[in-house]
């Protein structure tokens, strides 16, 4: 399968005859029927269905035609991407993030930012991911790193990675939890500090031990994470948070780290864009460089504990 025969498909698919086909690529209709019967013959099937006014696709006909201007619109962009690599784009993008993520991300991400668009600017907000997602919608962002994100037609979006919530807690251990993963239903004997709803990660909780008739035993409520973390290494409390956000801490003792079963807990992280809107060339750069300083976390270990 050739690129060619498939903008010729794709032609014909729009134009309804071979014949007007043939005149808006400039080519001969003898060619053009040689190049999609032997498309035909490589898929095994027919792909139009000939009629006195014309041709219309088939059932396979109408599968090809989704795949093939995916295939040639991504070529396309890809081309244009290229030729514009001569040129360093201009520009200003922001991108709102969960603080969490922000934990990790921010300062790689500033970083590279800089050094390969340096005619760009960048703007970063933090926000809980509802909030985040209500950026994104008003245009107040151009691009959006959420947590379980909903299924919108505003909304396009790409899977960054499934996100496993840990329990952590004071280096002392005051409860005596010990090593070894923890039953979510132990979670509401201890004392938990954590943010207040409509927070997903207290939606979450709340609604694991409600299944067991339990409550959360939540002694503070905070809605900032250093703060939060400053309070577990102090002793104050236990609370739940993704692992990437306390990698260091507990590498250097500060702070432990248990995982959390019957059942495990997770989240799914996704970047996102609106469909109201065009995505820019700056934009679509900076999603790159996104995703790939999350893949680099994720194989340096720092999103996952290794041995919990």
């Amino acid at each position: 399968m050739e690129l060619r025969q498939l903008q010729y498909f794709l032609r014909i698919a729009e134009a309804g005859t071979l014949s007007r086909a043939a005149i808006l690529l400039s080519i001969g209709q003898p060619v053009l029927t040689r190049q999609i019967k032997a498309l035909e013959e490589e898929m095994g099937t027919p792909l139009f269905h000939r009629t006195g006014r014309g041709v219309t696709l088939t059932e396979a006909g109408r599968i090809l035609e989704q795949q093939a201007r995916r295939v040639v619109e991504t070529l396309r962009d890809t081309e244009v991407e290229i030729k514009m690599l001569r040129v360093s784009p201009a520009g200003r993008v922001v991108i709102g993030m969960p603080p969490s993520v922000a934990a990790v991300l921010t300062t790689p991400l500033v970083h590279r930012f800089r050094r390969e668009l340096p005619d760009a600017a960048l703007g970063i907000v933090e926000g809980f991911s509802g909030h985040v997602l209500d950026w994104l919608m008003t245009g107040a962002i151009d691009v959006a790193i959420l947590y379980n994100a909903p299924r919108l037609r505003a909304l396009a979006t790409d899977p960054l990675l499934t996100d496993e919530i840990f329990l952590l807690g004071p280096a002392s251990d005051p409860a005596g939890l010990g090593d070894g993963a923890v039953a979510a239903k132990r979670l509401a004997d201890l004392p938990m500090i954590l943010p207040s709803r409509p927070h997903s990660l207290r939606v979450m909780l709340d609604r694991v031990l409600a299944k067991a008739d339990l409550a959360a035993n939540a002694k503070l409520e905070i809605n900032a994470m250093p703060s939060t973390l400053h309070l577990v290494e102090a002793g104050v409390g236990y609370t739940i948070l993704s692992y990437s956000c306390v990698h260091q801490q507990v590498m250097d003792g500060h702070i432990r780290c248990w995982r959390i079963v019957q059942p495990t807990m997770t989240r799914s992280l996704v970047m996102a864009t609106s469909t109201q809107r065009p995505v820019t060339r700056v934009a679509r750069m900076l999603m790159r460089m996104a995703h790939q300083q999350i893949e680099r976390v994720i194989d340096e270990g720092h999103w996952s504990p290794a041995g919990i």
